[in-house]
């Protein structure tokens, strides 16, 4: 979404966890400061309960803050909790309108979802919508040997080649902490907290 605002465009933010402050407060926490683009009117976040409304109700709101904002960029965080507002061929249906209205209008958009791990085979969410996007890409722990590892894997990107193996994904965390654990700041050794 920085991207898109940092190229004048605008872009549409539907969050259905946090509130637009939280979402704020918590980009600016990894050093995205969202509050400029808000400010100038490049970014809208739009936060809704999914069990606020039902399935065609969400998707109403959707067209019509598209219609009155003209977006060049749609993102819907997460939509695998629409699942708690209809059954799964319902999500499933409403999605594809959706995906079929932004493709029409030439929006780009970033679906994120959250996945579930049932042994070896991961299920791709619940609802179904793999077929109908361009580029589908899966961020996950990959956990082995008393390590724990985020893997990221490109599952399907229309006309380009993709490989079979899954890379190792190092994000920039400038320290962790949690209570009564030890502290790692990256390039240093561990501190043990006082």
């Amino acid at each position: 979404m920085r991207a898109v605002c940092q190229r004048n465009e605008r872009c549409l933010f539907f969050a259905f966890e946090e509130s637009p402050q939280q979402l704020i407060r918590n980009m600016r926490s990894v050093g995205i400061d969202l509050a400029p683009y808000v400010d100038k009117g490049l970014l809208v976040i739009h936060s809704s309960r999914p069990t606020l409304n039902g399935l065609e109700m969400h998707l109403v709101t959707i067209h019509k803050m598209i219609k009155v904002y003209k977006p060049q960029a749609v993102i819907i965080d997460p939509i695998s909790n629409l699942i708690t507002t209809g059954q799964i061929g319902e999500v499933r249906s409403m999605l594809t309108r959706l995906i079929d209205f932004l493709k029409v209008n030439g929006i780009t958009a970033l679906f994120t979802a959250l996945t579930v791990l049932w042994g070896n085979h991961l299920e791709l969410t619940e609802e179904g919508v793999s077929s109908l996007v361009d580029t589908w890409i899966t961020l996950r722990d990959m956990e082995g040997v008393g390590e724990r590892n985020r893997g990221l894997s490109i599952l399907k990107s229309g006309g380009w080649p993709i490989q079979t193996r899954s890379a190792s994904l190092s994000l920039p965390i400038r320290a962790l902490s949690c209570w009564r654990c030890t502290l790692v700041r990256m390039g240093s050794s561990p501190v043990q907290p006082g």
